[in-house]
């Protein structure tokens, strides 16, 4: 096995988000599940809830792309995979990420859909309710794969948002493979419970088959996976089934379990929730950066709630804080 070239390989939606502040009566009238996130399937039904909105700001987005952002603001040399369009959310998402210091390098796809966009609506007590066309994302074709990237990335990092369309999931498939056949991680994140819903079968069986290094998830999704009303069940149930699954419990912290042990951390301290969209995305940045540097469990642990703490505090899921300086700090 070669040396790795990336720390972490990341495939996943190329979204551009647009935020704005709502209250929980707006949430009720448009008819969505608080903190929760919906699909909308075609433009019309994005220009409609657009129209609704209050003024808005656009922030690039994605759950992996978010994750892998994150990393390289602590340094971490990364590379992502995600399909936009030929448009200008396409140019904001392509700008955005290469800003960040991530190498992204998919060919841009021409003529409709759109480039994905997500409206998120944050209530004031910070929560996040997302409703996102996936537009051009969902076109992503294995063939956009770079091998010889994915195979130099010491971690690769799915989401399972884009388990929706087939493209995607074809590409993710064959990704595994690529990553498995030259040494490499895999790690993988639940992304929401109506994920798990849809595709929880296929996401049990990746588990089954030994696919998957490193899960991800919250505490809802969890359960959601392990089909369990209570969440130290759905811990006995997922313990020795994946190597290291890593669970997060927003004021409660997280924990991880791994070679039969677990191992906690408390959340940071914070003086006001802002806005929760990214908090389980930068979480993620953080222990994944922790484990490609060799940190152990509970410093990569700490190291997540260090950043998952730093993006809830401000709107947006793109680090404003030097997280770097805020990891040095912290860990030395």
């Amino acid at each position: 096995m070669t040396a790795a070239t990336y720390d972490v390989v990341a495939i996943g939606n190329a979204i551009v988000d647009i935020l704005s502040q709502a209250d929980d009566a707006f949430i009720e009238e448009i008819g969505v599940a608080k903190g929760s996130m919906q699909l909308m399937f075609s433009p019309q039904e994005a220009d409609a809830l657009y129209a609704k909105m209050g003024p808005g700001r656009e922030v690039s987005g994605g759950s992996a792309a978010n994750t892998v952002a994150g990393i390289a603001a602590m340094g971490g040399k990364c590379a992502f995979i995600g399909q936009v369009a030929d448009d200008q959310l396409g140019t904001v998402f392509a700008h955005d990420i290469r800003a960040a210091g991530v190498d992204f390098d998919t060919e841009v796809r021409a003529g409709d859909p759109t480039t994905a966009r997500c409206l998120i609506f944050v209530t004031p007590d910070g929560q996040r309710t997302m409703n996102t066309f996936l537009g051009a994302s969902q076109f992503l074709p294995a063939s956009a794969l770079d091998e010889s990237v994915i195979a130099s990335g010491a971690i690769l990092y799915l989401e399972g948002y884009l388990w929706d369309p087939e493209e995607p999931r074809a590409a993710m498939r064959k990704a595994i493979d690529i990553a498995r056949s030259n040494g490499r991680k895999v790690a993988f994140t639940l992304s929401d419970v109506f994920c798990i819903s849809r595709h929880g079968d296929d996401f049990r069986k990746l588990i089954a088959d030994g696919l998957i290094d490193i899960l991800f998830a919250n505490e809802n999704e969890l359960l959601a996976l392990c089909e369990k009303d209570e969440f130290e069940a759905a811990v006995v149930h997922i313990s020795g089934k994946v190597p290291l699954t890593v669970v997060t419990r927003s004021e409660k912290g997280a924990i991880a379990l791994a070679g039969g042990e677990r191992v906690s951390v408390g959340a940071e301290p914070i003086d006001k929730v802002v806005d929760t969209t990214g908090a389980g995305d930068l979480f993620a940045a953080g222990f994944l950066h922790g484990q490609a540097k060799g940190l152990g469990v509970e410093a990569s642990l700490r190291l997540g709630a260090i950043c998952a703490a730093e993006i809830i505090q401000h709107y947006g899921a793109r680090p404003e804080a030097d997280l770097k300086a805020l990891a040095e700090a912290a860990l030395g």
